[in-house]
């Protein structure tokens, strides 16, 4: 980890940098694979599941029968928790729904806009070691929600060619029935272009490793969506005073444990917690399971001590953070000055995890600095916006003569036309 005590605004630049891949190899990579996967579909993910995942799959596509065999893998307790956290997800994004509103912005000229769902989107989920049942959940609820009518979902394969149980169960729980066994960059391919057995989408949502990143990237000049750019997890802490270090450390390793790629950034005004929380960060680290990947993450991490809040929020709304943990006594007075976050936590008890699980809201967020000019995944991320007219011929006649003389200064006189022969008729 980096330890920086007080440093000046001039060097906050280099303190917001996130760890760089090499692009140009991986750009060369993920042609490749969209080259092979177009031109040669199902075969290509078969070949490319032996040699990526060393997995053995005959069939892509999930069958019935294993999407209803993955209830007896799965506990009761966890099927309870799924289903809890189904629930509160639902709830938060049913909330996003808005209602049609009409507005007569001249007499005689009504306008309004209706949301459409995107008929064709795909789910990506991540597999390997840490597979995430609970991203199906974070995107197919709102998908469903929205009306989406053909929802997909790719999902690499164990070593023996099966689907973690937990995503099957989640799949089901969403009425997801199309789940194909393919990960990595040539999933996101499938999608773009379709095999024999996967559909073509328009909207590629999730997350994923370097090369799905990549490869969400390079899927759009083919006329493909996709949710956000999005990169390797983070989190930023601010905290003061009455911070609990315990909680603070429990937190940054929680995104530390994701990948060695990842990033935290620990920024304290007190500097008596600030070291209780270093040490209670590496006391932590000893105790993790995944503790390589966390050891590698602190390796790019910032621990850093400033002055004020203030400048904590200054320097927070410059970084952008995925997440934002704000462990202060009056957090409320700081809400008002966050300006770039993906989502934020409030308060000693407001932990990250519960963000990612079940709290209600969606935890597939801008990372890499796109908090900036991006928004986590919601509802609206599955709809587009249709705007309509209606001008009645008293509406035209009020605003006719306005869309004329705008319609001759910038020299378009069939502009000018349409409204002049209705008015003339």
């Amino acid at each position: 980890m980096k330890i920086n005590k007080y440093p000046q605004k001039k060097t906050w630049s280099e303190l917001i940098k996130r760890p760089v891949l090499k692009q140009n190899e991986l750009s060369e990579i993920i042609v490749d694979i969209f080259e092979k996967v177009k031109e040669n579909g199902d075969q290509a993910l078969i070949d490319f599941n032996k040699k990526f995942d060393k997995a053995d799959v005959e069939n892509i596509k999930v069958s019935d029968e294993e999407i209803e065999n993955a209830e007896a893998f799965i506990s009761a307790e966890l099927q309870i928790a799924i289903s809890q956290a189904k629930e509160n997800i639902t709830k938060f994004h049913s909330s996003q729904n808005v209602e049609i509103e009409k507005i007569e912005t001249t007499k005689g000229v009504t306008c309004w806009r209706e949301n459409r769902a995107i008929e064709k989107v795909g789910i990506y989920i991540p597999g390997g070691t840490a597979p995430l049942f609970s991203t199906v959940l974070m995107l197919a609820i709102p998908a469903q929600l929205a009306g989406c009518k053909e929802i997909i979902l790719c999902t690499p394969p164990d070593k023996n060619g099966n689907i973690n149980s937990a995503i099957l169960y989640a799949s089901k729980l969403c009425g997801i029935k199309k789940i194909f066994k393919t990960g990595g960059a040539q999933a996101i391919a499938a999608m773009t272009f379709g095999t024999e057995t996967i559909p073509n989408v328009y909207k590629i949502f999730g997350p994923g490793n370097q090369y799905v990143v990549a490869a969400k990237e390079y899927c759009q000049k083919f006329g493909v969506a996709v949710d956000m750019p999005a990169g390797p997890s983070e989190v930023l802490i601010i905290a003061d005073k009455q911070a609990i270090p315990e909680f603070c450390a429990a937190d940054l390793l929680s995104q530390a444990e994701h990948g060695s790629d990842s990033q935290v950034i620990f920024i304290s005004t007190d500097e008596k917690i600030f070291n209780q929380t270093i040490k209670e960060t590496e006391n932590q680290l000893k105790e993790l399971p995944r503790n390589e990947f966390a050891k590698e993450a602190l390796k790019n991490s910032h621990f850093i001590l400033l002055n004020s809040i203030d400048e904590a929020l200054e320097f927070s709304n410059l970084y952008a953070p995925e997440h934002l943990i704000l462990a202060l006594e009056d957090f409320e007075k700081y809400i008002s000055k966050i300006q770039n976050a993906g989502s934020v936590f409030l308060g000693n008890y407001s932990c990250e995890s519960a963000g990612d699980y079940a709290s209600g809201t969606n935890h597939t967020l801008p990372t890499n600095g796109f908090a900036k000019n991006y928004s986590g995944v919601s509802l609206d991320s599955f709809v587009k916006k249709i705007t309509f007219q209606n001008l009645s011929k008293e509406g035209l006649q009020n605003l006719g003569k306005t869309i004329e003389i705008m319609a001759e200064a910038e020299g378009l006189f069939a502009h000018k036309n349409a409204v002049s022969i209705r008015l003339n008729q």
